[in-house]
């Protein structure tokens, strides 16, 4: 399955605004809407991109494997879920720093096109069949 950068960065960009105002207003209730954004991404109907498909029309000049992307939106849905416990045990620096770790991800994706949760995909790739073959000896 292939991806379109453009939808990715687009999604990125409105996952940054949207943690930034959890950030601000505190609300549970917008960082557990934002979740569920990361669980339909993981599953791959993203939100905010099929949003990104009905606003442009045009077709992306290159794409993108899709599992890097997904699982960076894994990645986002555990940090979100980690701030929503922070918010509902009332553990404030929990939530908050889990709500800017995954903030700083999605900023760095939808500025620079640089996505952490896509490298940590392709670091986790390039491990595991060096770990198999040393099992296997």
């Amino acid at each position: 399955m292939r991806a379109d950068p453009r939808a990715l960065r687009f999604g990125a960009a409105i996952t940054a605004l949207v943690l930034a105002l959890v950030l601000v207003t505190g609300s549970a209730w917008l960082l557990a809407a934002q979740a569920v954004v990361f669980a339909c991404g993981a599953l791959g109907r993203q939100p905010y991109g099929m949003l990104f498909k009905a606003l442009v029309k045009s077709a992306p000049e290159e794409t993108e494997d899709a599992r890097p992307p997904r699982f960076a939106q894994v990645v986002g849905l555990v940090f979100a879920v980690v701030g929503l416990v922070g918010f509902l045990a009332e553990i404030t620096p929990l939530a908050l720093v889990a709500t800017a770790a995954a903030l700083l991800a999605a900023f760095l994706n939808a500025a620079f096109g640089f996505c952490l949760g896509c490298e940590m995909y392709l670091l986790v790739r390039r491990l595991l069949p060096a770990a198999k073959m040393e099992v296997s000896k």
